[in-house]
Parts: C-alpha cells; structure tokens; sequence
C-alpha cells in the first residue's frame, strides 16, 4: 500500500458553431488564448475540430474536480469569443468523418500516414484517467484484475450512440471506430514488468512505434508518468459524472492494492469472457447487464454498480470519494449521456424540431451546468 494514488484526467472535447451547430474548427487565436491560460495542459487534437485537455497531478478527487472544472471553464468561455462552444461527447450526432481536417502536426501526419484510411475516421473523443503507482511491477500485476472493470465503467460513461445522424443502435459507436487501429482493446496479460517491456520492444527495435504511445489499449502502463492509464471511457457531458468515474477508477486500482497487500487478488478472468462483457458495455450501456462470470449469469447494471460501491466503501473513505462513489447511483437514475440523448433526440422528433440540432443544444447545456 505504499503508493500515492495520484490521479489525472485528460479529456478530448469537440468544437461547435453556435449558429450552425455543426462541428467547426479551432482557429489559432483559440489555441494561443487556450494556452496563455493554461499553458500545457490545453492542446490541439487529431482533427481541426478536436481540443484536448489535461489536468496536474492531483493528490485526491477534490483537486482533480477543481483543476477539471477551471480547465473546461476556460475552454468554453475562449471558444465563445469565437462564436463556438465545446460538447464533452465522443461522437458528434450528425457530422461526417469525410468533412473534418487533420491538424498539422508531425505526430498526426505520422499516424495519418501508417493508418491510411482508417484514421480518417476518428471523429471521437475520450477520457483517460491515470492513477499513481510508483511500482513498475506492480502496474503490469494489476493490469488483468483492472481489466475485469473495465466494461462497468464503459457501460456508465457511454456518449456516442449516434454517428453521421444515424442512430447506431451502440451506446458507444465510438469504440467501433477506435477498434479500428491496431494496439487497441483489453490489454494482453505480462506475467511481469521485464515481458511488458520486451514485448512492447520488439515493435520498438523493428521501427514499427517508437515508443509506447503508439499502443492504445484500453488499459496501460503511461509512457510519460509513473500511472497506469484507464483509456476505455466515453468522455462524459456532464462534470459531476467524470469524477465519479475517476474517483471509482482511483478506488478500484486502491481496493485491488489492499487486496494484495493482505496477499488476496483479484480473480484474473480470460480475455475472452471479458471482451464478451466490453461488447455488451458497447452495445447496451447500463440497460442490459454484464456477465457476473462468479455467479455464472447475468446481472443488472444497477445492482453490479450498488455491489461495487459497497466494496469501495473502505477505499473511498480512504481517498476521500465517498461522495463521489455515491455519484455513480446518478448515472444510473438520470441514464448515461447516451441514454440522454436518445431521449432528447425522440422528443424533437414527435415535436417537429430538428433532432440532431436538439441532441448538440443539449449537450452543450450539459457541459456548462456545473461550471
């Protein structure tokens, strides 16, 4: 237990038009005014229409909430001198991949380059949340019971159900398109930090990456901190709701500590089993259940989520999220961001209002109630 469990949060915003409220591009002078406030932590995107932000290095959820909320506040009180707004949503719900431009930056024309056309596609946004562990080992043992959660917090952060104004029918579209890419999904199982490292070498001495930034799993050791880096999420509309997923990601990599520290684990489940349950955290978000491999049958979100509160219960005290842990039984009342804007999207339509119009309205409402 000798770990800081420091977190971070990195969030992938798209930009809209206030008028058209269609997806528009970030102007310079959008980026340098960005900057002058908050200097590295805000940044240019994969695509013109993509901004990108990262909190410090925050000793508990309280300065995570403060540094997220400063860092989304800036970002849409800049964009607005522009006539623009940020949505927090991982896909646009009526824009097309084929309009958008790439942003001119060697990274992105390399990674243009090696994908072809599949990285034309990527018109989403996530959000990652790394959490401290100074102990390289300790970070790859950890990675396959993590691993088992990695679908519950899909199911709860869903936002992209639809895509170029169709509706999917997916609570995140989005994992369709990332999964796209190679060095995507759950990650492999290293039976220690020495096999991770030679592993993920051999891509590195045969000039395929060239470093670990190029693997994008939805779980893994940073390149660039001592964290282990939680990528499997939507990115959340609403504030309140993407620290309760950070806080539970923070108490989930504690709980498993505390677990190991009294020389108990994790049960480690086959990738397959829980690849089974990432499809349904995809397809169905909180409405249809996840395997609870233990009992052998499938459960409720609700009551997967309640049980797993519970279990934090300890840890949270510890981290000091308890209210935020307790913030996951809002996700499940008021439905995820995809359960949201379906609803919405179903409203406009028996009204006679344009649809996708009525989702962007709503999400940008979203994004400034708790600022």
């Amino acid at each position: 237990m000798m770990q800081d469990f420091t977190m971070g949060i990195e969030e992938e915003y798209l930009l809209v038009d206030l008028d058209s409220l269609t997806l528009t591009e970030a102007p310079e002078a959008l980026m340098q005014a960005c900057a002058a406030e908050l200097d590295t932590q805000v940044s240019p995107e994969f695509l013109q229409c993509q901004i990108e932000i990262g909190t410090k290095v925050c000793a508990d959820i309280g300065a995570a909430r403060e540094d997220l909320k400063r860092l989304r506040a800036c970002v849409a009180r800049q964009a607005r001198r522009f006539n623009m707004a940020p949505i927090a949503v991982s896909c646009h719900p009526f824009a097309d991949w084929k309009d958008q431009h790439r942003t001119e930056k060697e990274r992105y024309s390399q990674l243009q380059q090696a994908m072809g056309g599949v990285a034309r596609r990527l018109l989403i946004c996530g959000m990652h949340v790394h959490v401290g562990l100074q102990d390289k080992a300790l970070r790859t043992d950890l990675m396959p019971q993590l691993s088992y959660f990695l679908p519950h917090l899909l199911a709860l952060s869903t936002s992209s159900p639809f895509w170029q104004g169709d509706d999917t029918g997916l609570a995140s579209y989005r994992l369709t398109v990332f999964d796209n890419l190679p060095r995507t999904g759950l990650p492999p199982q290293f039976g220690s930090w020495a096999e991770y490292e030679r592993t993920t070498g051999t891509l590195i001495e045969l000039g395929i990456i060239e470093d670990t930034t190029k693997i994008w799993w939805d779980l893994r050791p940073s390149h660039r901190f001592p964290t282990l880096e939680t990528r499997i999420m939507d990115v959340s509309p609403r504030l309140e709701h993407a620290l309760s997923l950070a806080a539970a990601v923070q108490a989930i990599t504690r709980m498993l500590c505390r677990l190991r520290a009294q020389n108990l684990r994790w049960r480690e489940y086959d990738r397959f089993l829980i690849a089974e349950n990432r499809w349904r955290a995809q397809r169905y978000g909180i409405t249809e259940g996840l395997i609870d491999f233990g009992e052998g049958r499938i459960r409720a979100l609700p009551d997967l989520v309640n049980e797993l509160i519970g279990m934090l219960a300890e840890d949270a005290e510890a981290l000091g999220s308890m209210s935020e842990i307790a913030g996951l039984k809002d996700i499940l009342d008021q439905g995820t961001s995809a359960t949201r804007q379906r609803r919405i999207h179903a409203e406009a339509q028996a009204t006679g209002r344009d649809p996708g119009r009525a989702v962007v309205e709503h999400l940008i409402e979203e994004f400034m109630a708790d600022l």
